[in-house]
């Protein structure tokens, strides 16, 4: 099994960060991430981060430098990279299409929410702990 490469968005507006709840039902179903996805072939890791957030919650974001990499392997071998950018949104209130459920959240909240291990590492550094 190959490492499977995907993307994350610290989306940003204002004092607050979004997250998304995964679909239940889905591997992972029901924890929060920083939304993002696959990158499909050919595709950039910043076009994949502006695809995904306009697929699954119609909204427009810029996305600015790299925040963190993380490389997780899950129970089972899952291996993934996973490219989190810092990203400003632009437009859209948002609708939850290919997710549960959104929040705009301060880093404080964070731990508030159920993550997937792949995403630890981020939340640590938005709250100042790495």
């Amino acid at each position: 099994m190959g490492i499977i490469v995907v993307t994350a968005g610290v989306i940003c507006r204002g004092e607050k960060i979004l997250l998304a709840q995964r679909v239940q039902g889905d591997p992972l179903g029901g924890l929060w991430e920083f939304p993002g996805g696959k990158i499909i072939p050919g595709e950039s890791p910043e076009d994949c981060l502006v695809r995904e957030i306009r697929e699954e919650l119609e909204m427009d974001i810029e996305v600015g430098e790299i925040f963190q990499v993380v490389s997780h392997v899950y129970p089972g071998g899952k291996h993934i990279l996973l490219l989190a950018y810092l990203c400003r949104h632009l437009r859209g209130e948002g609708i939850a299409r290919e997710c549960q459920d959104f929040r705009w959240v301060t880093p404080g909240q964070l731990m508030d929410f159920p993550m997937p291990e792949a995403d630890w590492p981020i939340r640590d550094k938005l709250m100042g702990r790495s």
